[in-house]
C-alpha cells in the first residue's frame, strides 16, 4: 500500500466506495470558476470564453454561476479574472454561500475571511447589500482579502483583524459563517503535491480551537439567525465533533442542506464516539463524487 493510500486509510469505513475514493484523489484537480453576477451575467461571460475558444460548461445544474473549464491551468492570467468577471474556487468551496445563502440587507459575519472568495460570493447572493464583516486574523492576509474585494466589486463589507474565537460581542448577526482553519485533508491530489497537506503533531490543538470558534459564532447570532460550519477535512474529529460539541453547550439546532447535490450525510458515530442523530443533516462531499475539493459543512440555527 502506498503512502498515499495509508493516509486516509483509516476513513475505510466511512468513505463511501473507497476504492473510487483512492482513484478520486489520483486525479489533477479541476479548474472551476465562479462568475461574478455583479459585473456581468453568466450567460455574457459564457460567450466570451467560448469566443476565446475555451470549453466552458456548467458544473452542476441549478448553479448558473458556477462553471468547470478545461484544459485552463491559470484562470487567474484572464483579462476576465482582472477585471472581476470570474473568481477561481474550488466547486465545494462555492456551495459555502449558497448553503448559507444569506438574505439581502443582511448583517453578516465571516470569522476566517481570507482569500476572499466566500466573502465576495456572499456580497453577490446580498446583491451588495446589507453588511458583511470580513474579519481576518493575520495583517498579512488582508492585502489579498482587500484586492479580492475590491476587484470583485463589493461594496458591502468591512474588514477586521480579531481571533475568530474572541470576536467581540457587542453585536448580533443575521448569519455567520465560520470556514475554520483544518487540516486540509480534502486538498490532497497526489498529482499535485501544492495540495498536499501536514498531519498536524498534535492532533487536539485544531479541534480545540475549532469548538472555540464554532461556540463564539453560534453567540454572535441573533435569535433566529444561521450558521454554517464548514472544513475541507474529511477527519470527524474536526467536523461531526465539533458540532456535536457546540449541541451539548447551546441551544443549537442543525437545519437541512438543501443543495439538490451529490453529497453524503454527516455521520453520528465515529470509533468510539457517538453523535447527535441530526448530525445526519451535514453534508460530506468526497472527490469521486464530487470532483472538487473535499469538503464538510453543517447548517444551525439559533432558536429565536
Amino acid at each position: 500500500m502506498s503512502l498515499d493510500e495509508r493516509l486516509f486509510d483509516h476513513y475505510r469505513d466511512i468513505i463511501p466506495e473507497f476504492s473510487l475514493f483512492q482513484k478520486g484523489i489520483q486525479r489533477p484537480l479541476p479548474t472551476h470558476v465562479r462568475v461574478n453576477r455583479l459585473k456581468i451575467e453568466p450567460e455574457v461571460l459564457v460567450r466570451l470564453l467560448k469566443g476565446k475558444r475555451m470549453d466552458v460548461r456548467l458544473s452542476c445544474e441549478g448553479y448558473d454561476t458556477l462553471y468547470h473549464i478545461a484544459d485552463l491551468e491559470s484562470p487567474g492570467n484572464l483579462l476576465e479574472y482582472f477585471l472581476g468577471y470570474i473568481h477561481p474556487q474550488a466547486l465545494t468551496s462555492c456551495l459555502a454561500a449558497c448553503a448559507l445563502s444569506p438574505r439581502k440587507n443582511s448583517y453578516v459575519l465571516d470569522m476566517c475571511a481570507a482569500p476572499g472568495g466566500k466573502t465576495s460570493h456572499m456580497a453577490q447572493v446580498m446583491d451588495n447589500t446589507g453588511m458583511i464583516v470580513a474579519n481576518e486574523l493575520y495583517p498579512n492576509r488582508h492585502i489579498p482579502l482587500g484586492h479580492t474585494l475590491d476587484r470583485m466589486g463589493v461594496l458591502n463589507a468591512i474588514v477586521t483583524g480579531y481571533q475568530a474565537q474572541e470576536f467581540p460581542l457587542r453585536d448580533g448577526f443575521d448569519y455567520v459563517l465560520a470556514d475554520v482553519p483544518c487540516s486540509g485533508e480534502g486538498r490532497f491530489r497526489k498529482t499535485e503535491p501544492s495540495l498536499s497537506f501536514r498531519q498536524p503533531k498534535d492532533k487536539t490543538r485544531l479541534p480545540e480551537l475549532q469548538k472555540k470558534i464554532i461556540l463564539r459564532g453560534f453567540d454572535l447570532l441573533k435569535k433566529g439567525g444561521e450558521m454554517l460550519y464548514a472544513t475541507c477535512t474529511y477527519n470527524p474529529e474536526e467536523n461531526e465533533s465539533v458540532v456535536n460539541f457546540l449541541l451539548g453547550h447551546r441551544d443549537a439546532k442543525l437545519l437541512d442542506i438543501d443543495l439538490g447535490l451529490d453529497c453524503e450525510p454527516g455521520l453520528v458515530e465515529w470509533k468510539d464516539e457517538t453523535f447527535h442523530k441530526n448530525l445526519k443533516k451535514g453534508a460530506r462531499f468526497y472527490p469521486h463524487r464530487f470532483d472538487s475539493v473535499g469538503f464538510f459543512m453543517a447548517k444551525i440555527g439559533k432558536k429565536g
